[in-house]
Parts: C-alpha cells; structure tokens; sequence
C-alpha cells in the first residue's frame, strides 16, 4: 500500500502534471448492494474503474476495468456522472500528479465470476450502510451520495 494518495481541498497538495479520462461502474445486486473494491494502493474502498485506453470508448473502458478488477461481465445501463473536481489530485508513486477526471457508469452483471485482482485486496457487493464505517474516500462517498439520492439527471461537475 501507499504507491497512491489521493489528496482532496488539501492546500498542501502537489499540483496536478497530468489529466487522463477514465471510467467506473456503479454496479449493483439484487439486493441494492453496490460493487466495491479494496484499492491495494491506497487501502480505500472503490469503484472499479481506471483509465481509459486508445481505441476504445469510455464505455468500453469502464467493461474492461470491471472485468479486470472484479471478474465481472458488465453491460452499461446509464451515467451517474462526471466527476472533474480540480480540487481532487492523484499522487502517484512514479511522479504523476493526476487530476480527477471520472465518468461514472451505471452498471448491470451480466456473467463472470467474483474475484480479486492484483489491484484489490478484496472485492464485495456492500450495503450502503456498511460503507459508512469503512475506508472510502470523500469522492468515492460523493458518488455514493448521488447514487442513493436516485437522481433524475447525471451529475455534472
């Protein structure tokens, strides 16, 4: 753990060097229970999701990222968002400063099997009230938020 910090309305924050979209999916169970990942990087709860590749859609970028981060087959079923806060930043290990950039699917199982990537240390449909004593990050908890508001439109910001 620790090769990525996320820094958010931090006035000590590194200043971003770098802005790549990418995508995640708000997945959810029978249940109501939403997919969430524990990021080995940072020790966080999460979404699964990453940066978006040349030659694909950020459709398809937020299929491939769940696929490889969860075992799961995902079809897109709507937007919950996009989150571009400049005041959210990404330090990575390498030197990269990332500024938040993420467009946040709606998504629906559609095969697979559950399992652990090399990016998690675990992977779990939770309730939303169960995520409220673990480790997730205030921009992940936003996402959360809009999710559980069942907003009419996306959100934009």
């Amino acid at each position: 753990m620790g090769s990525r910090r996320d820094w958010y309305r931090d006035p000590n924050a590194p200043r971003p060097n770098s802005l790549k979209p990418g995508a995640a999916a708000l997945i959810t169970d029978d249940n109501g229970r939403v997919l969430m990942q524990r990021r080995g990087d940072s020790g966080n709860w999460s979404l699964p999701g990453g940066i978006m590749e040349i030659g694909e859609t950020l459709e398809d970028c937020a299929v491939r990222e769940a696929r490889e981060e969860t075992g799961l087959d995902i079809e897109i079923t709507g937007l919950l968002g996009i989150y571009t806060d400049p005041a959210h930043v990404i330090e990575h290990a390498d030197g990269e400063v990332r500024q938040e950039f993420s467009v946040v699917y709606y998504g629906r199982v559609t095969g697979g099997e559950l399992a652990v990537s090399d990016e998690s240390t675990s992977v779990e449909f939770l309730r939303l009230e169960d995520l409220e004593t673990l480790p997730v990050h205030e921009t992940v908890r936003l996402r959360l938020r809009h999710h559980a508001e069942q907003r009419s439109t996306p959100y934009l910001g």
